[in-house]
């Protein structure tokens, strides 16, 4: 019979497309005939479970981008972790872009939250509240998290590098929820290209809605990130 495949359709509204070792981290909340469904992120068979740039192309030509309505073909559930929200996809077959989604479909996937992002009180030398140990981050059974932020900036600035290294120009976003303060590393290409391309300063972003992921494990630590950002106008 050789490798017979069991391959099925999530259907997402992509909320997240960053930054991810030689490739993308894609995620998103799945539609249902029921309404809203759970996250879902599509990983590869690489190492690094990153999407590349041939996995996320439409038969088009075009590739899966933010709030597009896509139709992913899947193999298997691969919870991995924390990523609890993991499926490897089908690498033979083409993703399926059926709409897009708007504002207010945003607004509807938003997850109310108490208390602290995932944990609280481990900072990076740059940020705030952004890494969580690997042991804590093992008992934590989801990585993504839809939420609107209180008065949301974005700051550029040189950050020194590790051990000495010569600095390089950085965006972070600062906010705060539930009364504690976060600083993380944004992973958004466009809103990283749009902020860099400014001079360093702190910028305000009226009425945003950020989409947060929770990195894989390095050197101990899991860390918080800022993959998307959203506001109206974008």
């Amino acid at each position: 019979y050789g490798d017979l495949k069991m391959t099925y359709m999530k259907k997402i509204v992509c909320l997240a497309n960053s930054r991810k070792t030689s490739g993308r981290c894609v995620a998103g909340r799945e539609l249902t005939d029921n309404g809203i469904g759970p996250w879902v992120r599509p990983v590869s068979k690489r190492v690094t479970r990153e999407i590349s740039e041939t996995d996320r192309r439409y038969q088009n030509g075009q590739r899966a981008s933010i709030l597009d309505i896509i139709e992913v073909p899947m193999l298997e559930s691969a919870p991995h972790n924390h990523h609890t929200e993991d499926h490897l996809i089908d690498e033979d077959e083409y993703w399926v872009k059926t709409g897009e989604a708007g504002w207010e479909t945003i607004e509807k996937m938003l997850e109310s939250h108490n208390g602290p992002l995932w944990t609280s009180g481990n900072s990076t030398y740059h940020g705030v509240n952004d890494k969580v140990s690997e042991e804590i981050a093992a008992t934590l059974d989801f990585s993504l998290l839809l939420i609107r932020p209180n008065d949301l900036n974005i700051l550029v600035r040189v950050e020194s590098g590790f051990e000495g290294r010569p600095g390089k120009r950085r965006a972070r976003a600062r906010f705060n929820i539930d009364g504690e303060s976060y600083l993380l590393q944004i992973t958004d290409p466009k809103v990283e290209a749009e902020y860099l391309g400014r001079g360093d300063g702190t910028y305000a972003v009226d009425d945003a809605i950020v989409c947060l992921s929770l990195s894989e494990a390095w050197n101990g630590f899991v860390f918080k990130l800022v993959a998307t950002i959203f506001t109206q106008n974008r």
